[in-house]
């Protein structure tokens, strides 16, 4: 994934570390430090969060029941738990990230 920082200097737009963006309930979805360090976050329309990925390539995908109970969890070592209730995550995303 492409740095937020790297696409605002290619826009010629002025920017300060820490940047953080955050969805209309107030869930950070999007983090980048002047160390490089960043992650990018999802949420479902719940607040639960559903996807998580960061610098080092690390991932996971969560699933969620109507009550807020987690069905499904995979992760980018290989850990899976659970049935999913959509496609795969690696069939979703590109088996290249991985």
């Amino acid at each position: 994934m492409k740095k937020l920082s790297e696409t605002l200097k290619e826009l010629g737009i002025d920017f300060t570390f820490p940047i953080e963006i955050k969805d209309s309930n107030g869930n950070k979805t999007y983090y980048e430090d002047i160390g490089n360090r960043w992650y990018k976050r999802e949420y479902d329309a719940n607040g639960n969060q559903t996807y998580y990925e960061n610098n080092s390539g690390y991932r996971w995908k969560r699933e969620y029941d109507s009550d807020g109970n987690e069905t499904y969890f995979e992760d980018s070592d290989g850990r899976i738990e659970g049935t999913p209730r959509s496609q795969s995550f690696k069939d979703k995303w590109n088996r290249s990230r991985w």
